[in-house]
């Protein structure tokens, strides 16, 4: 028989890594209608006194007329951000608030510029699992708050955004708006929930970064992370921490955390 005589080795010898190089990573914000009332909730503005209540109503107002004016927020990320699925990842001494954020990944196969929603589908190749590690406490620029959000610093550390295991093809998923997205913490199920609680599908999205970005083969578009992050919790990453993170036919992603030691 071929092979007869080899000695083989085990999977545990080889480093898995991502698999794609994206030149482009869009990502996606605020696309999960309960993450994002528990993120408006979490991310108190300095002097906002008012009961929870109150800013859950507002939250799920914003969502509303977002839903409406049908215009995803999408945002850039790095490549250099990017890990193995099964790599440790480092937490940067700075991040005081390391949360995690699994989503599901499309992968672009075409080119695709100015496309409809209807068409979007055409342009991409498959999808696989990504985690999109945020720092909270640098979301917002504190010092210049009229600017706004700081997804450089926040979310682009090195290995922050662990993908893979593998990329499943587009024909062989039935129903992007129906996958079932899991994320354990030592064990524990963080985040639980469906697809189905997007604000915007996965046509929509890519359509929309597509009218204004020459979105190419290879490229990453991240489609936001359901309810069940850190701040949610009160439990935010810390060194030792394994996540391991699954998307219905996708397979498991499996992260260690590492605090980042002192040089």
């Amino acid at each position: 028989a071929a092979g007869a005589g080899r000695e083989g080795r085990p999977l545990s010898d080889f480093r898995v890594h991502a698999p794609v190089a994206p030149r482009q990573v869009f990502q996606s914000g605020a696309n999960y209608r309960q993450h994002v009332i528990d993120l408006h909730v979490a991310h108190r503005a300095p002097g906002d006194d008012r009961p929870e209540e109150e800013r859950r109503a507002e939250a799920a107002d914003i969502m509303d007329r977002r839903a409406a004016e049908d215009l995803p927020y999408v945002f850039i990320g790095l490549p250099s951000a990017i890990t193995g699925p099964y790599d440790d990842v480092v937490l940067p001494a700075w991040a005081e608030k390391p949360d995690w954020e699994l989503e599901l990944a499309a992968v672009i196969g075409r080119p695709a510029h100015r496309v409809s929603v209807e068409d979007a589908h055409q342009h991409i190749a498959g999808y696989t699992i990504a985690n999109d590690l945020t720092d909270r406490a640098t979301v917002f620029r504190r010092d210049m708050p009229q600017i706004g959000t700081d997804w450089l610093r926040s979310k682009n550390a090195p290995g922050f955004t662990p993908l893979g295991p593998w990329i499943v093809p587009a024909e062989s998923i039935a129903d992007t708006g129906d996958l079932r997205l899991t994320l354990r913490l030592n064990g524990e199920t963080m985040q639980d929930e469906s697809t189905k609680d997007m604000i915007f599908s996965v046509a929509r999205m890519v359509s929309y970064a597509s009218q204004s970005a020459r979105l190419l083969p290879g490229d990453l578009v991240l489609t936001g992370s359901p309810a069940g992050n850190g701040m949610h919790w009160g439990r935010l990453l810390r060194d030792g921490d394994v996540m391991e993170g699954a998307v219905t036919g996708l397979g498991v992603q499996r992260t260690r955390c590492v605090a980042e030691t002192a040089s």
